[in-house]
């Protein structure tokens, strides 16, 4: 179960969901690549597949993993990027920036859904 009133920020949600599925300091991902490939059995994955993620008060992780959370991942992002994908990541942030584009939460959402449809049970 992932409390969503513990998820303010990306690595709050990287802790809670590596504590939600394999125990205190447990790791489930630390990127979206590695959480990816973590949900598709990968490295960190439950032994058992047949797993259910109830994320509670994911309204209140929704708010927070929103835009300004977005925009700050961004320009993390922006400033350990290759300089080849700058302009990429700068209109990204832009976006961000004007509440426009997918955020945080619409990103792991969508990460569930590819790669473990029906795992994900939000309340």
């Amino acid at each position: 179960m992932l409390d969503g009133t513990q998820i303010r920020t990306l690595e709050d949600f990287w802790r809670v969901i590596g504590e939600a599925i394999n125990g205190p300091g447990g790791y489930f991902g630390r990127n979206l690549d590695a959480f990816a490939d973590c949900l598709s059995g990968g490295f960190g994955a439950p032994d058992d597949d047949d797993y259910v993620v109830e994320w509670r008060d994911h309204q209140v992780s929704r708010e927070h993993l929103g835009y300004p959370e977005t925009a700050r991942q961004l320009e993390i992002r922006l400033s350990r990027c290759h300089p080849t994908n700058r302009p990429s990541a700068s209109v990204d942030l832009a976006a961000a920036r004007q509440e426009r584009g997918t955020t945080v939460f619409d990103r792991l959402f969508k990460i569930f859904d590819d790669r473990a449809p029906g795992v994900l049970r939000l309340g």
